[in-house]
C-alpha cells in the first residue's frame, strides 16, 4: 500500500491554500492580475514556511493554459505536469548540490532558448546562498537582463549570504514564521478532512513544537497519529514530544504563590523522577507565566475556548503581576544557566529557589539604621588618647 505523508499530500497547490503568508500572496496575485511581472524573485524564510511551494504555484500561474492568472486552473496539462514535477520548462536546481560555476553556466546557456511547451521558462534555484562567488558573478548579467521568456525564482534560508549585487536585481519577499495558533488551526482542518479524532490541546502542543514551520508541524502530526494508533490525544502528544504536563506546572506555581518551599522542592523532585527534561519544564513554565501576565493585564486576550481558562485566572489571582514578570525573567535566564549548572536538576532547583527568594514571605525587611546621636563620633585617635590618659586635644594637636 502506498502512503503519502501529510506534508506532501497537503502541500498547497493554490495561493488561496497558503497559511500565514498573506503579504506575499497579495503582492504576487496583484502582479499577475495586472501583468506587472518581474524577471527575478527572491523568497526568504526559515524551513517549511512555503518558499518552494510559492515558487511552484507562481510557475503554474505563469504557464497555465488559461492564461497568466493568479488562480491557475490546476486541470490543464501544464498545471498537472508542474504538480507532478515533470514540466519540461520548469527547472528546479538545488544550489547546495550544484554550487560551481560550471553548473550555473549550463543553466545560463539553456536560458537563451525559447520554452518548449510553456509560456515561460522558470528556474527555481533553492538554497541559492550556497552558490560559490564565481557562480554568483557568472549569473549577474543574465539575472539583470534575462530573455523575456525567462523567470528566475530564488529561495534561501540565509539571505545575509546572498551578495548585494544579486539582491538588488530581485524582488525580495520575506516569508513569516507561522504562529502556533495558525499551525494548530490548519492541523485541525487537516484532521477533520482526514477523519482523525483529535484534541485541541494536543494540536496546541504540536503548534508550539513546530516552531513556525508548517512542514515540521505536518511531520509531527504524522508521528502523533502513528503514536496514538489513529488518534491525536494530548497525553500521547506530550509523551511523544517529551513535553511537560501543564498540571504539574500549575501545582509548582501554586506552591510558589503560597511560599511553600518544601512542597515546591517535592514537586520538582517528582518531575525529576518522571524523567522530564528541565529545559522543557522551564520553557513551558515561561509560556504559562506569559499567559498569566496576559490574564492579569488583558483578560480578553485569553480565548473563551482555552481549555485551562479557569485554572489560569485562578492562579493569576494568587500571584502579583510584578512577581509574574520577575518569575518569567528567572525562567528565561534559568534555561541559559542549565548548561553551566552542576547538573540540570540542580540548575532547575536553583531557578525555583530564586523565585522563592523574592516571595513576600521570604523577603527580608531592610535593616533599620541605629539612631545617630548629636555628638560627633569618637575617632580612633580619641579612643587611643582616652585610654592613655592624654587629652584628645593634645593627641590631635588641638592645643597648638
Amino acid at each position: 500500500m502506498s502512503y503519502q505523508v501529510l506534508a506532501r499530500k497537503w502541500r498547497p497547490k493554490r495561493f488561496a491554500d497558503l497559511v500565514g503568508q498573506e503579504h506575499v500572496v497579495r503582492a504576487l496575485s496583484n502582479a499577475l492580475k495586472e501583468e506587472r511581472l518581474h524577471h527575478a524573485y527572491l523568497l526568504t524564510g526559515t524551513r517549511g514556511v512555503g518558499k518552494t511551494t510559492i515558487a511552484r504555484i507562481l510557475a503554474k500561474s505563469l504557464n497555465c493554459e488559461t492564461g497568466t492568472t493568479a488562480e491557475p486552473c490546476g486541470e490543464c496539462s501544464a498545471c498537472r505536469q508542474i504538480d507532478a514535477g515533470r514540466f519540461v520548462d520548469l527547472l528546479e536546481i538545488d544550489a547546495a548540490s550544484n554550487t560551481g560555476i560550471d553548473n550555473i553556466r549550463e543553466v545560463l546557456e539553456n536560458a537563451q532558448y525559447a520554452p518548449t511547451s510553456g509560456r515561460f521558462k522558470v528556474y527555481i534555484i533553492d538554497e541559492v546562498h550556497m552558490l560559490s562567488k564565481s557562480a554568483f558573478n557568472a549569473m549577474l548579467k543574465t539575472l539583470e537582463e534575462p530573455p523575456s521568456h525567462v523567470k528566475f525564482i530564488l529561495a534561501t534560508t540565509d539571505p545575509q549570504k546572498v551578495p548585494v549585487t544579486v539582491l538588488s536585481r530581485c524582488l525580495q519577499f520575506s516569508l513569516r514564521n507561522m504562529t502556533p495558533q495558525q499551525v494548530a488551526g490548519h492541523l485541525a482542518h487537516v484532521l477533520q478532512v482526514e477523519n482523525v479524532p483529535h484534541e485541541s490541546a494536543a494540536l496546541a502542543l504540536l503548534g508550539r513544537a513546530a516552531a513556525g514551520s508548517m512542514r515540521d508541524a505536518l511531520s509531527l502530526l504524522d508521528q502523533a497519529i502513528a503514536y496514538g494508533m489513529g488518534e491525536v490525544k494530548e497525553d500521547g502528544v506530550r509523551a511523544m514530544l517529551g513535553a511537560v504536563d501543564r498540571r504539574y506546572l500549575f501545582v509548582l506555581l501554586d506552591a510558589l504563590a503560597a511560599g511553600d518551599g518544601p512542597r515546591l522542592m517535592a514537586e520538582a523532585e517528582q518531575l525529576a523522577q518522571r524523567g522530564i527534561g528541565f529545559d522543557s519544564v522551564l520553557a513551558e513554565m515561561a509560556v504559562l507565566l506569559q499567559q498569566l501576565a496576559m490574564a492579569q493585564t488583558v483578560p480578553t486576550a485569553i480565548a473563551d475556548d482555552e481549555p485551562e481558562r479557569e485554572a489560569l485566572f485562578a492562579l493569576a489571582s494568587l500571584i502579583a503581576p510584578q512577581d509574574v514578570q520577575l518569575y518569567y525573567q528567572i525562567a528565561i535566564h534559568g534555561r541559559k544557566d542549565l548548561a553551566l549548572a552542576p547538573d540540570e536538576h540542580a540548575g532547575f532547583n536553583m531557578s525555583l529557589l530564586r523565585m522563592l527568594a523574592f516571595h513576600p514571605v521570604n523577603a527580608q525587611p531592610e535593616s533599620v539604621a541605629a539612631p545617630r546621636s548629636n555628638a560627633a563620633p569618637r575617632s580612633n585617635a580619641s579612643a587611643c588618647c582616652t585610654s592613655s590618659g592624654t587629652s584628645p586635644d593634645q593627641c590631635t594637636g588641638g592645643g597648638n
